[in-house]
């Protein structure tokens, strides 16, 4: 197969950031999607409807002359989100779900949930109007292995909530481990997962042998390639619970190559292609439809798009680097290498 026509997909997991990088972040993102869910880590963090349209509209500033691109917004949960602001949500043409970060888990998480018993509250208004809570999952004591930090969320904190509460619709994003992806497997249809393209591609051999690449670093962590191995399964297997979010995260490159470096890939201007690189490298390029572009608006309840994209088999050179806030730069995933597909 040299050519595959996709409905245009949506990435149900982007990070934008605000002011100057949404000129950056925007139209990369906006060339590749028609939706994006939005994520609300911002200093400071959106926290109700009001403080995301606000956003909502600082990013339309920056969408290309015709093109149609839809954000999708969400509220940043923390220990002293009002129930009441759940009926707004559910009441707005733009806001879709509620982000939950553990308190210090990644990029500008210093106001997450410090105890999930400190939301529940919240989360029966999440139940009762079936707005999809987004997880962040992993637990954040520091005398946990990083490596085993989702593992440990799975039994400790999600567990006990779908036990609490069964009927929730919740998204585990950016699943990095077999662990997860057999959780997700073992619910019921109201969990599912988001998955990204780097943990579909790359372990941590990837990031760690020959030295450490800082571009591959990001939050979960890389792991073995046994879970990537079941990641690219799942991704691939057809089965509606997991589907597109590539949690494209834009740093400077000076804080990524630093001696603290950011968590984050950005992998926005190339996404599509890097999907269906791993599904084309495991013989199941016929999948990606569904994975990119059906099931998550489903899980959603939002329509499929109706407009189409085109991918032809052509060598294609991701950009060494793009410009970034003043003088500047970002390096995407996979920066100077070729890829086997291009977006049309």
């Amino acid at each position: 197969m040299n050519t595959i026509t996709l409905t245009q997909p949506d990435d149900w997991h982007a990070h934008l950031r605000d002011g100057k990088a949404l000129e950056r972040t925007v139209p990369d993102l906006a060339s590749q999607f028609h939706r994006a869910i939005c994520m609300p880590n911002l200093v400071p963090p959106v926290k109700t409807v009001e403080e995301a349209l606000a956003y909502r509209a600082r990013i339309m500033a920056h969408v290309p002359e015709g093109v149609a691109f839809d954000p999708r917004m969400v509220l940043y949960l923390t220990d002293h989100t009002s129930p009441d602001e759940i009926q707004k949500i559910k009441h707005s043409e733009h806001v879709n779900a509620v982000k939950l970060y553990p308190a210090g888990a990644t990029t500008n998480s210093a106001n997450g949930v410090s105890d999930i018993r400190n939301v529940y509250a919240v989360l029966e208004q999440l139940e009762k109007y079936q707005i999809p809570l987004l997880l962040h999952g992993e637990v954040t004591h520091s005398h946990i292995d990083i490596f085993d930090r989702e593992k440990r969320f799975l039994d400790e904190v999600l567990q006990p909530v779908i036990q609490q509460f069964s009927d929730l619709k919740i998204v585990l994003e950016h699943i990095t481990t077999a662990d997860a992806a057999q959780f997700v497997l073992a619910q019921g249809r109201k969990v599912a997962a988001t998955i990204t393209p780097q943990h579909l591609l790359f372990n941590r051999n990837d990031m760690l042998v020959g030295g450490i690449k800082p571009h591959f670093y990001c939050l979960p962590i890389l792991k073995r390639q046994s879970h990537q191995t079941t990641l690219l399964e799942v991704a691939t297997s057809g089965n509606p619970k997991f589907f597109l979010g590539t949690d494209s995260a834009p740093h400077a490159q000076d804080a990524k190559e630093n001696a603290c470096g950011c968590a984050g890939c950005y992998s926005a201007f190339t996404a599509i292609e890097l999907y269906a690189q791993a599904f084309d490298q495991v013989g199941k390029i016929e999948r990606l439809e569904g994975f990119s572009s059906h099931f998550g608006a489903d899980f959603y309840g939002l329509p499929r798009n109706t407009q189409q994209i085109t991918l032809v088999k052509e060598d294609f050179v991701i950009p060494e680097s793009f410009d970034y806030l003043e003088d500047q730069k970002i390096i995407p995933l996979l920066a100077g290498k070729t890829l086997q597909w291009r977006k049309m």
